[in-house]
């Protein structure tokens, strides 16, 4: 009975639940529904926050990441279809029944239930709309291609790129030629095949150059260099070659573009592997001229740009001019313009933004004037062509403007903004600019409305601007016949002056390095008002020849030698701009008297002394002296006396200031002067003595600066991104009343050494204050620093931090002791983390620690409250941190999701890198680093494994990995046992945990614990791309690629394995029970293989593979100081390997090449048809080649190298013909014919 009434009991209660439940539903349905509405909107307003955050990061150009993409979907979705039904719902449930006299019960009840449904489904979406970040930028993969402007893929086109992408493929076409004429679109359609080739995969890297017209192989070396992130030591041109060789070596398959090829270009002399020294370098070429191509450089296969044909230039200027072009009343005239652009594409587009959005009659106006062109003779450009450059010229909006352009077709490409400011300047352009900062300004909008106008192009930076060789062309043109200028350009030859009429009027003279015997007596020209001359030869300028130049403003002499100036300079009162750059220079006295000028520069020349004449040029705004290596001596008062003074530079130049001490006499000048210059707001110097920097020296008018105190490494400028730099180097304190503190606020470059009795270095230096425009902060060899900021201190901006030598060093940023932190860490500081949780660095892309005695970086744990310190970090590198123990914590990994590289060298506490420990976490098992792509282990000789718990770690994008030096390292990814899971003897070091599908490159060296490479079983398509792989001084290893993982070897091609003392066997064929003739056969790409010094090594391959295993793209094999190793190749491997070019085989204890097959049927025949060297050194056991009935056949076989007497009874056994003259003596060549 009592089990009866308990049962009763529970029934009861249960059903009373039940019940009130459901009364619940009904009675507050209104509550629920206005619950859900309340959450609707608030889930609307979110959705709004985080549309706003997507739309701004796909207008800069963002990738959207996929949980916020999937969030708005999901958030559509519900708001749209599913909780509006329930809001509609809501009208059915005020509706009665029986006649109007009863509420619906049933209808509020169900209502009731779904809208607390879809409340608490909408409060989850709430609870997830909490983005960190919501987009992130695609990282480069390797070197990349900019995205290309300006290609179409016409049908023309898409001819002529189709059979470039086909020639790509060939094996047997290593140079590719393009040609047509100057602005027919080579330029633009090589870069998109550059772009497909590398998106395609089909080549890895791409470097683009272009030549130009004047050859500089100096110049395309730096090219080349820069993108290849290649730093030149060497100084001569052949050094260098030697070098950028060697670096393109390297890339196993990379595509060289060479744009605008003139004449033949040595490609030796550059540095340029190809043929068969590097059959991975394809080398894609352009040229006007097909000859150049053909004949000149051998390009084995050429293609022709051809104009474009009616319709697709009609095409593309309706792309270029807008589709209104097709209004009934306009269309027939934009086609007639269209036509006269004679399907050039440089033309068609220059047209069409000149005339987009006019109005009829100016485009009845552009084709009256396309149809009677101005000029009938230039060279190299048809009437066609030259007209709609000129139409566009004429188009510019005003006299200045195309004056500006003109000055930069003179100087050509890459021509520097700055010398275009200081030309401007001079001439005097623009009125109504009172600074040198305002006209910077106004040159920049013009250079960047000239580019929008495809008049201009965009340079490799900023700071330069480009010009298509038409363009520049038909504005030279223009500039002789409109402008009264006279022009030279590089290689000009002129062997007598023009006649004084023909120059008498001439405006601007411009002779780029032509070919000049002598300049005439004296230059009549009384409307000169701009010279340029660039000379390096022995052309002396005569003492009068400026006599007839009263009137010029602007002279420019670039790399001539000049004991003394010409006197006639002192007649140029009308002066304002002089640029003697790069000469060689004595007495320059004379410049005192050009008392107009404003704009001095003697860059790049090796002037030593500054004459106290300059003292005299009181409206000089802008005095540059940078890399003026010899420059000693700038006697005092010259400077001070410059009271106009703007912008000094003295850049790699002048640093003997002298200390103004009252009543002592100086030699030079001191920064006292300085002071005087109450306009200056540019100034580059370098003050190796702080302790002579007067007081309140830098003022809040200086807005660009480079300033470097102290001794040290600054003997050269590098070249910096960031317009305002601050360089302390110093081992006494720095005062900061001597305006230090005024330019701390504005810099953007901060680099902090040699900090002697600072503790707290923002503190100290900037009283705690944040640093609103800091980009780079580089602080090392303080000896006593503890804190780089403080608590509050916000880095807003801050994009790359290195932090160097900091022995004492307890965290970056100092606190009060609070609550959160733990008794532990307060008593002991070593304990906390170098960040904590507050501290952010929302653009912080690059960090790199150095000796800092930390022993943890980060804190463990996120603060709920703030983003994560380092949304947007891209680089870590971690050396020399010897108390670290480990690196990163589970919910600090996950959050690096734009980690690009990854570096740890010589820590030696290290133990592992992500650390589970201490950590209770009940999130997801899987880390994953989405944008790694190299990742560097070096030195680390207490590091036992990557990970500790059972996590996935996945690398998705890593192409480059580098182990070194880890002697207690057993496995990368470790894997938690289970409990009565079978475990394994041997630990492989990457088990089935490891996921790296797109591995390119791997370094494994001195990993002295390491038995076994790889497991049996590894991920899906892990090491599915691994092209080279470095094994060395893994002194436990035993065996390298089991039989299961032989898909590794499917894009392998260069295998390294040396110095491996227990190796016995590199290759396991069939083992673990596996039926060779039944496993799936594996055709690899392994093209070169080197095995040295494996003392134990006994099989290469540990049986036959019997066609399980192939190697047919083999073409070198080396394998030396291997005594345990009997024999080289199983028979069905040497049966097969067509491709073979060269093998070596030295002290080993090998007795035959080929070992004895099975089943083969006799003679076996061996053909090696490339065959071409064979090396057969300190052999003392070699008895033949193979052990059985054999032909061998080896028609190209051309080199034999030995010095084993054994070989020659080997020759005779296998019946070689050998020519009469050969000779068997160590080291010597033997010749053989094909054995038949």
């Amino acid at each position: 009975m009592e089990i009866v009434s308990s049962i009763v009991t529970s029934a009861a209660e249960y059903t009373i639940s039940t019940i009130k439940n459901h009364i619940k539903y009904l009675c507050n349905h209104e509550n629920q529904v206005r619950t859900l509405k309340n959450q609707v909107e608030s889930l609307k307003d979110a959705r709004e926050r985080v549309q706003h955050s997507v739309d701004a990061a796909m207008g800069n150009g963002e990738e959207i990441e996929h949980d916020v993409d999937k969030w708005l979907t999901t958030v559509n979705k519900k708001i749209s279809e599913e909780v509006e039904k329930v809001i509609q719902d809501e009208e059915k449930a005020k509706k009665k029944c029986f006649l109007g006299l009863c509420p619906s019960f049933w209808t509020r009840y169900k209502l009731s239930m779904e809208a607390e449904k879809e409340a608490k489904a909408v409060a989850e979406l709430l609870k997830q709309s909490k983005f960190d970040k919501v987009s992130y930028r695609a990282a480069p993969q390797g070197i990349m291609v900019a995205c290309v402007k300006g290609f179409e893929a016409f049908e023309s086109r898409t001819m002529v790129f189709n059979g470039i992408m086909e020639a790509l493929k060939d094996p047997s076409i290593n140079i590719i030629g393009v040609h047509g004429m100057g602005g027919v679109g080579k330029t633009s359609l090589v870069k998109e095949v550059a772009s497909q080739v590398k998106e395609g995969k089909l080549i890895d890297s791409v470097v683009i150059v272009t030549v130009t017209q004047t050859l500089d192989v100096e110049k395309i070396q730096n090219q080349v260099a820069d993108l290849l992130r290649l730093k030149f030591e060497e100084q001569s041109r052949v050094g260098r070659a030697l070098r950028l060789r060697e670096r393109l070596q390297k890339e196993k398959k990379i595509l060289v573009v060479l744009d605008d090829i003139w004449e033949r270009l040595d490609l030796e002399e550059v540095g340029i592997p190809f043929g068969n020294e590097h059959e991975g370098c394809k080398i894609l070429l352009t040229s006007r001229d097909l000859n150049v191509l053909s004949s000149g450089m051998g390009t084995q296969k050429n293609f022709a740009v051809s104009l474009l044909n009616e319709e697709e230039a009609w095409d593309l200027f309706k792309k270029m001019a807008g589709d209104y072009v097709e209004s009934c009343d306009l269309q027939p005239t934009a086609m007639e313009v269209a036509k006269k652009c004679a399907g050039l594409p440089i033309a068609i587009a220059t047209v069409a933004r000149a005339l987009r959005n006019k109005r009829l009659f100016e485009w009845k106006n552009a084709l009256r004037e396309l149809r009677t062109p101005s000029s009938t003779s230039f060279t190299e450009i048809t009437e066609d062509v030259y007209s709609p450059i000129e139409l566009s010229y004429n188009y510019l909006e005003n006299e200045k403007v195309k004056l500006t352009f003109l000055l930069c077709s003179l100087m050509g490409h890459d021509g520097f903004v700055e010398y275009l400011l200081h030309y401007i300047m001079g001439l005097g352009f623009f009125h109504g600019v009172n600074t040198i900062e305002e006209a910077r300004y106004k040159i920049l909008t013009v250079v960047s409305k000239l580019k929008a106008s495809c008049l201009l192009l965009d340079s490799y930076n900023d700071e330069r601007f480009d010009i298509h060789d038409v363009v520049r062309d038909v504005a030279i043109s223009i500039a002789s016949r409109d402008n009264r200028m006279f022009v030279l350009r590089d290689g000009d030859v002129l062997k007598e002056w023009p006649d004084q009429e023909i120059m008498k009027n001439c405006s601007v003279i411009f002779l780029s390095s032509p070919n000049i015997s002598e300049l005439p007596d004296e230059l009549e020209c009384s409307h000169l008002s701009f010279f340029f001359m660039n000379n390096e030869g022995s052309v002396n300028i005569p003492a009068n020849f400026f006599r007839g130049t009263e009137r010029l403003k602007v002279l420019h002499l670039a790399r001539m030698q000049f004991q003394s100036l010409p006197v006639s300079i002192n007649l140029l009162t009308n002066l304002q701009t002089l640029r003697l750059n790069g000469c060689a220079l004595e007495d320059i006295t004379i410049i005192g008297k050009l008392k107009k000028l404003e704009i001095l520069s003697l860059a790049g020349s090796d002037i030593k002394a500054l004459p106290r004449e300059i003292a005299q040029l009181t409206r000089l705004s802008l005095l540059d002296l940078r890399h003026c290596t010899e420059l000693k001596i700038i006697p005092p008062d010259i400077l001070s006396n410059l009271s106009k003074l703007e912008e000094l530079i003295l850049e790699d130049s002048f640093v003997q200031w002298e200390d103004e001490v009252l009543g002592s006499d100086r030699r030079n000048a001191s920064l006292e002067e300085l002071k005087h210059l109450s306009h200056l707001t540019t100034l580059y110097a370098y003050i190796p003595n702080a302790q002579i920097i007067p007081e309140c020296l830098f003022s809040e008018t200086l807005d660009r600066y480079k300033i470097f105190i102290g001794n040290g490494a600054w003997k050269r400028f590098a070249k910096y991104e960031c317009s305002r730099t601050l360089r302390f180097n110093l081992d006494t304190s720095i005062y900061l009343d001597h305006g230090v503190k005024i330019l701390l606020k504005k810099t953007e470059d901060l680099y902090l050494d040699q900090l002697k009795g600072i503790k707290n270095v923002v503190a100290e230096l900037h009283n705690g204050e944040d640093f609103p425009h800091l980009k780079k902060l580089h602080i090392q060899n303080g000896l006593e620093v503890q804190y780089i900021a403080t608590e509050n201190t916000q880095f807003s901006q801050l994009q790359s931090m290195t932090l160097q030598d900091l022995p004492q060093l307890i965290g970056f940023s100092s606190e009060e002791k609070t609550s959160s932190t733990s008794q532990q860490e307060q008593g002991n500081t070593s304990t906390k983390p170098l960040f904590n949780k507050q501290i952010v660095f929302p653009q912080l892309t690059s960090l790199r620690l150095s000796s800092i005695k930390t022993q943890r970086i980060w804190h463990n744990q996120l603060s709920e409250t703030y983003c994560f310190c380092l949304p947007n970090l891209k680089t870590i590198i971690i050396e020399g941190c010897h108390y670290l123990q480990h690196l990163l914590f589970p919910s600090v990994a996950r959050n690096l999701v734009h980690l690009e590289q990854l570096e740890m060298v010589n820590c030696k506490c290290l133990r592992e890198i992500i650390f589970t420990g201490e950590i209770t976490e009940q999130q997801e098992d899987l880390i994953c680093f989405p944008q790694l792509n190299s990742l560097k282990i070096k030195n680390l000789p207490n590091l036992i494994k990557c990970c500790s718990g059972n996590y996935n770690i996945g690398f998705p994008s890593l192409k480059v990995l580098q182990i070194e030096h880890c002697p207690k390292l057993q496995e990368f990814i470790s894997e938690t046992k289970m409990e009565g899971k079978y475990e394994s003897s041997i630990q492989a070091l990457f088990n089935e945990k490891a996921a790296v599908p797109r591995l390119e490159r791997m370094t494994l060296s001195h990993l002295r614990n390491v038995k076994k490479m790889f497991h049996d079983q590894l991920l899906a398509g892990s090491f599915g791309k691994l092209e080279e792989m470095n094994v060395e001084c893994c002194d436990e290893l035993l065996a390298l690629f089991p039989s299961n993982v032989f898909g590794v070897l499917q894009s392998l091609k260069t295998l390294r394995v040396e110095r491996c003392d227990s190796l016995e066997q590199m290759f396991e064929v069939g083992v673990g029970g596996l039926n060779i003739k039944e496993t799936h056969a594996v055709d690899s790409q392994l093209m070169e293989l080197y095995i040295y010094n494996l003392p134990k090594l006994k099989h290469v391959w540990n049986k036959d593979p019997q066609g399980s295993l192939t190697f047919r793209n083999l073409r070198k094999v080396r394998v030396m100081s291997c005594e345990s190793l009997k024999n080289l190749f199983p028979a069905s491997i040497a049966k097969d390997l067509p491709q073979i070019e060269d093998l070596t085989i030295s002290s080993c204890g090998v007795e035959e090449i080929v070992s004895a097959g099975e089943g083969l049927e006799q003679p076996v025949r061996f053909k090696f048809p490339q065959m071409s060297s064979l090396q057969l050194t300190r052999l003392r056991k070699l008895k033949c080649f193979y052990p059985g009935q054999r032909t061998i056949v080896w028609p190209m076989f051309k080199k034999l190298t030995t010095d084993c007497s054994t070989l020659i009874k080997m020759l005779a056994s296998e019946r070689l013909r050998i020519h009469d003259e050969l000779e068997f003596t160590k080291g010597q060549s033997l010749f053989l014919d094909e054995e038949v």
